[in-house]
């Protein structure tokens, strides 16, 4: 039997278009692969003659302890995440069980486009300086954890990404401390579905992004600009600096 090995894969946004080569690549080597059911539907067009386990929400550690099962077994086994593996995915679960067990399985991570990146595509260049990345979910991460969190990123003028703002009340919560820093008229984009056939982008202000509270579901990402942040064509541009030294 041949030594197993795992790939903690990341599938970006969802489109084939965002695949990396690396990641196409690891699906195609592997015997195994491992996904959220919605995740396996976005690759299935690579997975013709692969062992497939797919598992429901909510059951990552499931997920992570069948790759290391079958790699233990001398398999070569890809776990799936959408956007990068190690962003709110797989590879962290994944590289506790290993450690749990005192098992010391091959292992590599493949990255992927996240979810702010693809996101900030769609608005135009929001995230050109320093950002912060926060997952608006409180199922493993206390809501006062989360909402301190989102007040030190924005007072320190971090431009924001939110993740998975399906909770309203968390996210209403948040949204009311960004605005003790920042003015109504601060833009903010919000993008259902990056680069997924029912992708919807709207570009709002922090005084209006609540009327589009319907539009905002588990694959939404908020991108909130800093206290520079402006709109130009349609388009959230945050400055560099390059204005403050030289002529544009």
């Amino acid at each position: 039997m041949g030594r197993g090995k795992i790939y903690i894969v990341g599938t970006g946004p969802g489109d084939p278009s965002s695949r990396t080569l690396s990641m196409v690549e690891a699906i195609k080597n592997s015997e195994v692969v491992i996904a959220y059911n919605t995740y396996a539907q976005l690759i299935r067009d690579l997975l013709d003659g692969k062992e497939v386990i797919t598992a429901a929400m909510k059951e990552e550690l499931f997920r992570a302890r069948m790759a290391v099962e079958r790699a233990s077994e001398g398999k070569v086994v890809s776990i799936v995440s959408s956007g990068d593996p190690q962003v709110y995915g797989m590879a962290s679960p994944t590289m506790e069980v290993l450690c749990k067990r005192g098992m010391d399985l091959e292992v590599e991570v493949i990255p992927g486009v996240t979810a702010a990146t693809a996101a900030a595509a769609k608005l135009g260049a929001p995230l050109s300086i320093d950002f912060a990345v926060i997952s608006l979910s409180d199922l493993l991460i206390p809501r006062e954890e989360i909402l301190v969190r989102v007040e030190k990123a924005t007072e320190a003028d971090f431009e924001l990404a939110l993740y998975n703002p399906i909770n309203h009340t968390l996210l209403r919560e948040a949204m009311e401390i960004v605005s003790r820093y920042r003015t109504p008229s601060t833009p903010v984009g919000i993008v259902r579905a990056a680069y997924r056939k029912d992708e919807k982008v709207i570009l709002t202000s922090l005084g209006e992004w609540a009327n589009y509270l319907k539009e905002i579901n588990m694959v939404t990402t908020l991108i909130v600009g800093n206290s520079r942040t402006y709109v130009c064509n349609g388009k959230m541009i945050t400055p560099r600096g390059y204005d403050r030294r030289y002529q544009i």
